[in-house]
């Protein structure tokens, strides 16, 4: 079973500069525009902004 172009894999990279990442996939043609989740990074010890990065 092939996977579809409409959710694809992106990787989320911290706002924190810690260089922390996430792997996750999203519906393109609900959220055409980079994501921006809210999670916690590890080496900061807190939540931070998660921006998609291409």
């Amino acid at each position: 079973m092939a996977r579809s172009t409409t959710r694809p894999v992106v990787t989320l990279r911290s706002t924190a500069a810690t260089g922390v990442t996430y792997v996750t996939r999203k519906n393109r043609l609900s959220d055409p525009d980079r994501l921006v989740l809210r999670k916690y990074d590890p080496v900061a010890g807190r939540h931070v902004a998660f921006r998609e990065e291409r």
